[in-house]
């Protein structure tokens, strides 16, 4: 496959992406201050975290943060998850007003408590199930509908090319593929031939997830499955960049220097302010701690300032922190 032809809008439904590169829903990592980051930085479509369809149907308070989204991150996917067709396909509707583009339905979550429940990932050991919810969620409304899906519950049960056909068959706009069973979590290796089975088996776009973390990652990933988009979750956590990265090497044919440990500076100094006005201070410097952590590893003395970080209370702090360790990390 030829590099130019790698990255290229891609079309879901009626909502056209200047680029294939999807920042990844995730649980905690892709709220608002994130994905805005990843947004400036190049990434096609950014997707919300996770939310449950019953926690909006009973007004749970805490999913309107969730659930806010801001103009400048389009265009924006809104993840749902739940396991009742019915519930699926009315709280679709009722929310089909906000701002988001595209609607996806999680069923990847291999979280115990999501999949003791019945949702996200344990909805692939009931395809037929499966097929009731995207049809019903995707009858209620006008906006695009996408599933992601994973390669299947465990070892045993890899149905992934079933699951993605039902998807079509159901009125889904695309399917995204983790080519990791529920079973392998996050752990091991991502399965990507089985990115390419589905590919072949359905006509909507394909978008493959798992073990992208460099340009020539996704060049891999085009060459073994031929599919539509790339959609990035680990690889993007403490690298926003990675966005602008791939975009480069596939217009130049070359790698960028990683960023700097000002540039890194900057950016997280950035980021937490974001993060303190959106969730205010509490919340926002207890969050910003693992990003920080992930921001600096394989810098120098990064292990020595992860157990500083988790001390830090307030926007001060941080700054002090990182402002110290600048001063003796700057490349000489």
């Amino acid at each position: 496959m030829e590099h130019r032809d790698i990255i290229k809008p891609l079309q879901i439904g009626n909502v056209t992406m200047e680029n294939n590169l999807i920042l990844a829903p995730m649980a905690g990592v892709s709220d608002l201050p994130f994905r805005l980051l990843c947004r400036e930085q190049g990434a096609g479509l950014v997707c919300m975290e996770m939310v449950s369809a019953k926690a909006i149907l009973y007004k749970n308070r805490n999913t309107e943060e969730l659930l806010t989204i801001d103009p400048k991150e389009h265009p924006v996917s809104l993840q749902l998850f739940g396991s009742d067709p019915d519930i699926m396909g009315e709280i679709a509707k009722q929310i089909e007003e906000r701002p988001f583009d595209i609607l996806d339905i999680n069923m990847g979550c291999p979280v115990p408590k999501v999949v003791n429940n019945g949702d996200g990932s344990a909805l692939m050991k009931n395809p037929v199930l499966a097929g009731k919810i995207i049809e019903k969620t995707a009858r209620a409304v006008k906006k695009p509908v996408t599933v992601k899906i994973r390669k299947g519950f465990d070892d045993v049960h890899i149905n992934a090319v079933e699951l993605a056909h039902i998807a079509q068959e159901s009125g889904a706009a695309a399917v995204a593929v983790h080519g990791r069973t529920r079973e392998q979590f996050y752990s091991g290796k991502a399965d990507w031939d089985i990115i390419r089975r589905v590919k072949e088996a359905v006509s909507i776009p394909v978008i493959g997830n798992g073990d992208i973390l460099t340009a020539e990652d996704v060049a891999a990933m085009a060459e073994q499955t031929g599919c539509d988009g790339f959609m990035i979750a680990r690889g993007a956590e403490g690298n926003p960049w990675i966005f602008r990265q791939i975009l480069h090497y596939f217009q130049t044919g070359e790698t960028l220097a990683k960023p700097s440990f000002a540039e890194v500076t900057e950016m997280l100094l950035r980021h937490a302010r974001m993060q303190l006005d959106c969730k205010g201070e509490y919340t926002g410097i207890r969050e910003i701690r693992k990003h920080a952590a992930w921001y600096t590893a394989g810098y120098r003395n990064s292990s020595k300032l992860r157990g500083r970080i988790n001390e830090i209370e307030s926007f001060d702090d941080l700054q002090a922190l990182f402002e110290e360790t600048l001063s003796y990390n700057e490349e000489k």
